[in-house]
């Protein structure tokens, strides 16, 4: 959840920046932007100190601390968690490169600096985390959040952009109801903390895998989702004790590559940026052990 709040901070902080995403690349070493550059540290650095003080002391002033520790949280909440900190990181890092292309940074820099950020704002969130008595830091959220912020890197490194682009999606659940101090009281706390309503896809642009003669249409994708359900407690065993039998479940579903419709339009340009996280509600198809096949005539 925290790593989604951070997204959502940078994205608002650094929308100007962000309009020129996808912007040409840059191999001259003596092009950089000096004053874009002190204006984007500047920001950032006020912008991040405020939110990880605020974070902190909001999230963790109530409560008790020890000695740094770490606590093994695979096994819960059918690794969603997990899902969603490689989105979170890989997003985050996904605009730290735009900004450095913002700020005329060199092509191969700005790929390694920028796609260092989803990391960087991650680690400090585990490291708060590691001093908390009831849970501590996570391997597992670590090596999720370098995934995400690897995935960048290697997709700006061997194609030189996004193919494959991690979105999410939500709808509301019966769970919430059950335990509304975790899973959320109202539909914003809901989207950031029920997992059970969450969905994390993978939207591939298939059309920049063809030629560049092909027909098919350069505006449709093809997304894989996970999500899993029947979750109140982050425990397996104490959903079971409650009578509840979590399971996986797995979705195919067409997409639309919002990157497509860009125009010369900034404003409009930064509202495709900032979609582009989201997968667009459309039909899927969804698998999962409980039920076998079904279909979504639209799903969220």
């Amino acid at each position: 959840m925290r790593a989604r709040f951070i997204l959502a901070l940078l994205l608002l902080l650094n929308l100007p920046r962000l309009s020129m995403a996808q912007a040409p690349l840059n191999t001259d070493t003596t092009t950089v932007n000096k004053k874009r550059l002190v204006v984007l540290g500047s920001t950032f650095a006020v912008g991040y100190t405020a939110m990880m003080v605020s974070l902190n002391h909001a999230w963790y002033s109530n409560k008790n601390r020890t000695g740094f520790h770490f606590f093994n949280d695979n096994k819960e909440w059918r690794q969603m968690d997990k899902a969603g900190h490689f989105w979170s990181a890989f997003h985050e890092s996904r605009a730290g490169i735009d900004m450095l292309r913002w700020a005329g940074v060199p092509e191969k820099k700005a790929i390694l600096y920028g796609g260092l950020l989803g990391v960087a704002l991650q680690t400090p969130i585990e490291i708060f985390d590691g001093y908390q008595a009831d849970y501590g830091a996570s391997v597992g959220d670590m090596v999720a959040n370098t995934a995400g912020s690897a995935a960048v890197v290697a997709q700006e490194l061997a194609w030189q952009e996004i193919r494959i682009m991690p979105k999410y999606s939500f709808h509301t659940t019966r769970y919430a109801d059950m335990r509304p101090n975790v899973l959320g009281s109202n539909l914003g706390e809901q989207a950031l903390k029920d997992y059970n309503g969450q969905t994390y896809w993978l939207s591939v642009d298939v059309g920049a895998f063809l030629k560049e003669e092909t027909k098919y249409p350069k505006w449709l994708n093809v997304a894989v989702g996970y999500g899993a359900e029947e979750m109140v407690y982050n425990d397996p065993e104490a959903n079971a004790a409650a009578g509840l039998g979590t399971y996986r479940q797995f979705y195919l579903s067409p997409d639309l590559n919002l990157m497509h419709f860009k125009g010369r339009s900034k404003v409009w340009n930064t509202a495709l940026y900032v979609l582009s996280i989201i997968k667009i509600p459309a039909p899927a198809l969804e698998y999962n052990r409980k039920n076998g096949l079904k279909l979504h005539p639209l799903y969220f």
